[in-house]
This record gives C-alpha cells, sequence and structure tokens, in this order.
C-alpha cells in the first residue's frame, strides 16, 4: 500500500462533547489521514469502496461500521463502488471526553474495553449495522444533554454487539504508530489550531518545539508529506469550511477570522483545496454538522 497518512486538525472545540457529520454524496474525497479523536465511521450505500484502516485493507458492502482509535491512520476510497448516492455518519469524540476513572466503574466495563480495542480498529457485523443505523441516523438530529447519553447507548449497544472483529494486528500497529506519532509535531499543530486567526510563521512554529526554522521546515514536511505553509493553511481552511457551515458570516469576515490576510488568497487556495470557492461550498453544501 503506497498510501501515506496525512495529519488531520478536526474544528473539535475543548469545550465541546463531540461533533456529528452526515452528508450525501456521489464520490469518496477524502486521503488517507489520522486525528487525535476516536471517529465512529458508517458508510451506506457503498459497495465496492476500499476501505484502508491502518494496513488492513477491504472491499466493503452496502454496511459498513468501524471504530477507529486516535492516530490509527484511515480512509474510503471509491475503488469499485458505483453508487450515486452514498450515506456517511462521522462520529467523532476526544480522548478525555469518557475519563477512565468514569469507565473504572462497573457498568462501564464493556465501553471500556471497546475504547480498548479501537486503537486496532473495530469493524462491526452486518446484523449489528442494522440495528444500529436508525440510532446513528437520528444522532445529528438530537442537541444537548440528550445527545450525549444517546452516544453512549450506541456505544454500551456495539460494546455487547455480537462478531466484532480487530482490524490491525497490534504487533504492526505499534510501529506504524510510533512513526506517525510525534510529540513536537502535535505540539506544533496543537499550536496552530488554537492561533490559526493570528499570524503565525514558521519561527512561531519552530521556537514553540525548540527546533531551527530550517530543521522544523523538513521535520514536518517529512512527517506529513506537506510543507508548514499548506499545514497552516489546511488548518485554517478547515474552520473556514466549519463557519461556511455554521455561521452567517460573509466570506470576506470568515477569511479575515481565519488567518488569510486577503479575500484573493483565501478564495483561491480554498478552491484549490477544497475543488470550490467558499461561496459555492456554502451554497452546495450537503449535508449536516453539528457540534455538541
Amino acid at each position: 500500500m503506497n498510501y501515506q497518512a496525512i495529519k488531520e486538525v478536526t474544528p473539535l472545540r475543548e469545550a465541546e462533547c463531540f461533533t456529528v457529520f452526515y452528508r450525501e454524496k456521489e464520490k469518496f474525497d477524502f486521503p488517507y489521514h489520522y486525528h487525535g479523536e476516536y471517529e465512529l465511521n458508517m458508510v451506506l450505500h457503498a459497495k465496492g469502496a476500499q476501505r484502508i484502516i491502518g494496513d488492513n485493507v477491504k472491499e466493503i458492502d452496502d454496511l459498513d461500521l468501524v471504530l477507529v482509535g486516535p492516530n490509527l491512520p484511515h480512509g474510503w476510497f471509491n475503488h469499485r463502488c458505483k453508487s450515486e448516492k452514498i450515506v456517511e455518519v462521522t462520529i467523532q469524540w476526544n480522548e478525555d471526553l469518557f475519563s477512565e476513572q468514569f469507565l473504572n466503574k462497573n457498568q462501564l466495563n464493556f465501553i471500556k474495553q471497546l475504547l480498548q480495542s479501537a486503537q486496532f480498529g473495530v469493524e462491526f457485523s452486518k446484523e449489528t449495522i442494522k440495528k444500529i443505523v436508525p440510532e446513528i441516523l437520528s444522532l445529528h438530529k438530537t442537541s444537548g444533554f440528550a445527545s450525549v447519553i444517546k452516544l453512549m447507548l450506541i456505544l454500551s449497544d456495539l460494546s455487547v454487539s455480537q462478531s466484532m472483529s480487530l482490524l490491525v494486528e497490534g504487533n504492526k500497529l505499534v510501529g506504524k504508530r510510533l512513526n506517525l506519532r510525534s510529540r513536537r509535531l502535535d505540539v506544533a499543530f496543537e499550536f496552530m489550531n488554537k492561533n490559526f486567526e493570528f499570524p503565525i510563521t514558521l519561527k512561531d512554529v519552530a521556537n514553540r518545539v525548540n527546533m531551527s526554522e530550517v530543521s522544523f521546515s523538513r521535520f514536518i514536511k517529512k512527517r506529513t508529506g506537506k510543507t508548514f505553509i499548506d499545514n497552516l493553511n489546511e488548518i485554517r481552511l478547515g474552520h473556514a469550511a466549519r463557519m461556511l457551515i455554521e455561521t452567517s458570516d460573509t466570506v470576506a469576515e470568515i477569511c479575515y477570522h481565519c488567518g488569510f490576510n486577503n479575500i484573493s488568497n483565501f478564495n483561491r487556495t480554498f478552491k484549490r483545496k477544497k475543488t470550490c470557492t467558499p461561496s459555492e461550498y456554502r451554497l452546495n453544501f450537503s449535508g449536516s454538522r453539528i457540534f455538541i
């Protein structure tokens, strides 16, 4: 497999419990990636698509549901899928949503085991998916504390389901995760994500991780396959996409809120990465994303 995993910085904020992203689409267009959050991803009507978790490659059927742990690379690709209406629901939450002390309670033992297994990628059976589909599909329509309870009930049902299987062998995973994870890279991305609306230079981030500018520039390119500026722009564009969906702010306001210094550069960069302008993205967005 020649895919190189890129690090994704999700727009999930510290004060939020989780995010649900529901969309209907004709193709898969997100690269093979990893991030620091847990992810429960359900794909419907995409028979023939290819799913890659770690180094596990599989052609999926009409129903697909997996739980992916933090920093485990994953991605879905068109492959032989002919469907014109793929439904995908992605649920993401931070590692600290359920504390260790909380999960140590007797009644939560199965959920704790499920989350521990997520580091290897967990695939659920078709029978399990059929039972849980209505709950997952309705989650993005729920809000407030009820939605948190609903997520826990979904995880509880999955934790006691039959015929779940691990996707990555432990001894293969360790080396790959150590290669992908880097404390310096995590610190750099955390700094850029928290300060994306302000001017950020290569020197600012290099100082943050105690490296010279030249060394850090080589380091981030080697680890992510992209330059410092490309990584910073992707973070800013992620927040911009969220604002285009969630707010009524003008494109110009969002441009400056996200750290871009002129509207032309923002539009050009957005179109190059998202294949459409910010205005078209807002107009054509098919789906819903909520942050709880």
